[in-house]
């Protein structure tokens, strides 16, 4: 890299304001998304509206809980971000923050989330949430991610309990239907990362990460994308037929799981250069609107 070349990227980094490094590392789509399915979690718990004087710091608490585990995900992963094309330009790799720093934010936020979650809401939604940290930071990112091709199959289940975190907030019990919502998003998981870790294949190899693409190729991956999705669209039917939903949840879950089956179809069996990274792409828009399409569905036509 030229002298030119590198003080370019230090003066793109003094731009950069130094909150924005901190903001970064907390991953914050995803966490809003994350943020999206425990609202839903807590709507569907509950007949009318939500009281406020849990809704705020039962979404607050989450929020920042689920932003701890983004901020240590980035501090285990940091060499390996370094390398990898995807990441190598985010805040620790590029020195806009020290992992020092990002391990006091981390364990910072992730204490005050527990409290607010501890002290406001119920406890049994502090230690849920406290272990879907646990399970994404260290059983996932440190274990998992580097052990098994399986590691999001497994793993997934850290990044599926926010909609059950909801739920434990307005109620402070655990009941099936919110169970039923974490099902949802933990099979969605696999052909949802699965479609990009086909496009990043060669990333992942770089850096010894046994994807499935990288261990088992790039076809059987695509195979168990498309039966994924299958698997998605049964379970996608399950909150109508639990009487969990009504009509207008089971029109868009229908609409919505074809549409994924056919980008995983054309990913299996007609697929170009952009179709992985098309599928994972709506993979993200297929569950966002997915629960608020659940959302609509509770409030336009309660069921009972």
């Amino acid at each position: 890299m030229s002298d030119e070349v590198i003080n370019e990227t230090k003066m793109a980094t003094m731009i950069i304001p130094k909150w924005r490094a901190y903001y970064d590392i907390t991953k914050p789509r995803v966490v809003a998304l994350l943020v999206l399915t425990a609202v839903v979690g807590m709507s569907l718990s509950v007949p009318g509206g939500l009281p406020w004087q849990l809704f705020l710091p039962a979404m607050l608490g989450i929020a920042l809980l689920s932003s701890a585990a983004a901020a240590i995900n980035h501090i285990v992963d940091e060499k390996i971000d370094a390398i990898m094309g995807r990441t190598h330009n985010r805040p620790l790799p590029e020195g806009r923050i020290t992992a020092n720093n990002a391990i006091v934010f981390a364990f910072t936020i992730a204490l005050l989330g527990f409290i607010l979650l501890y002290a406001l809401v119920n406890p049994l939604t502090a230690y849920l949430t406290l272990a879907g940290l646990v399970g994404y930071s260290f059983v996932y990112t440190l274990y998992l991610k580097r052990a098994t091709p399986q590691n999001i199959t497994i793993g997934g289940l850290a990044g599926a309990i926010p909609p059950l975190l909801g739920w434990t907030a307005m109620t402070n019990e655990i009941h099936p239907h919110a169970l039923l919502l974490v099902l949802l998003i933990f099979t969605w998981t696999p052909p949802h990362f699965w479609a990009l870790a086909i496009h990043r294949k060669n990333d992942y190899a770089k850096v010894n990460i046994p994807m499935l693409p990288v261990t088992h190729g790039v076809n059987f991956t695509k195979t168990q994308i498309l039966f994924y999705t299958v698997l998605l669209f049964i379970v996608g039917l399950l909150p109508y037929l639990v009487g969990m939903s009504n009509w207008l949840y089971l029109i868009g879950a229908v609409v919505l799981n074809l549409t994924f089956f056919a980008y995983a179809w054309k990913l299996k069996f007609n697929a170009d250069e952009s179709t992985a990274m098309d599928t994972f792409k709506f993979s993200i828009i297929h569950l966002m609107l997915l629960f608020i399409i659940l959302l609509l569905d509770h409030y336009l036509l309660p069921v009972g």
